[in-house]
């Protein structure tokens, strides 16, 4: 590479990421937006739910859009970042449902070695728990939704946990997690999703979570076969991913990778592709990038 070739890929660098940092910091400067109710799913402090109504004047039978917060899987970014996008998508028409799991923790063993990404089984325990409570609680909870026009959603690691929820019914017949039917879904949109797992493990996506979540090399490859998503093609569920071409925390390989996969197995998974856009805007209200996602929700939705 000659030195003038150099300097402009390290100028594209500092751009890039200077850009994600200010994108960072704009989702983050939202103040969190309180839902109506908070419902229980299980006995655990984070088996929780957040429920947001559709605002007023909003059409009768609102889409219900089941929301799972990313992170990492690492408990120290929690659902309340994601309140101010649950917000927005009710003022779209939407009831929204902001579902908390159990993440990973530091080891009281390895203190000063960072939050770990997971915990097996217990986060999939809880992903499964609050899908299967969401009809009767949704009915309860959020009688202006439309049950019949839920779509689950989800960011980065939570992008994940959503694809991973609308395949359950697919998972090998002696897990746990899978359900005697098909979810009641009537798709699915994955945002910057981490949708391949051995293309984020190769990628080094997040700081090796992909590999905290499922464990050491012997664990690895039998949890897989039950947590990654393109390991669990076809569905049959509608699928679109949205990504964001200059992410630089889970890269449009990764989505790529997924929606590959997809089609050897012969399912269309829908993708769409934002020019200049990083990690977050897709879930930031102040960002052109959440409209297009309130758009993919709603073609799905109705």
């Amino acid at each position: 590479m000659s030195d003038s070739a150099a300097r402009d890929s390290d100028a594209a660098t500092r751009e890039a990421v200077a850009r994600d940092a200010a994108e960072t910091e704009s989702l983050f400067s939202h103040p969190p937006v309180a839902p109506r109710s908070t419902v229980a799913y299980g006995s655990h402090p984070d088996q929780v739910v957040d429920f947001h109504p559709p605002r007023a004047g909003s059409r009768p039978g609102a889409p219900l859009v089941v929301l799972l917060h990313g992170g990492a899987w690492r408990d120290r970014v929690d659902r309340q970042h994601v309140t101010p996008f649950a917000d927005f998508l009710t003022r779209r028409g939407f009831a929204v449902a902001n579902v908390e799991y159990r993440r990973g923790s530091e080891l009281p063993q390895q203190r000063g070695s960072g939050p770990v990404a997971g915990r097996w089984p217990e986060t999939f325990d809880d992903v499964a728990a609050a899908l299967d409570a969401m009809p009767a609680l949704a009915a309860r909870e959020l009688p202006e939704a439309d049950p019949r026009r839920t779509v689950v959603t989800g960011h980065s690691a939570g992008g994940h946990l959503a694809l991973w929820a609308a395949a359950r019914h697919v998972l090998p017949a002696d897990s746990p997690w899978r359900p005697a039917t098909v979810p009641p879904l009537r798709g699915v949109v994955a945002l910057a999703p981490i949708a391949d797992l051995a293309t984020a493990v190769e990628q080094d996506v997040c700081s090796g979570a992909v590999r905290q979540l499922l464990g050491a090399e012997a664990d690895f490859a039998i949890r897989a076969r039950y947590a990654d998503p393109a390991a669990l093609l076809p569905t049959g569920i509608a699928t679109t991913v949205v990504q964001g071409t200059t992410d630089l925390t889970v890269p449009q390989s990764v989505a790529e990778a997924f929606v590959d996969a997809a089609a050897k197995a012969g399912e269309l998974v829908g993708l769409t592709l934002l020019p200049d856009v990083g990690h977050f805007p897709l879930i930031d209200p102040s960002a052109d990038a959440c409209a297009v996602v309130a758009e993919e929700l709603a073609q799905l939705a109705w």
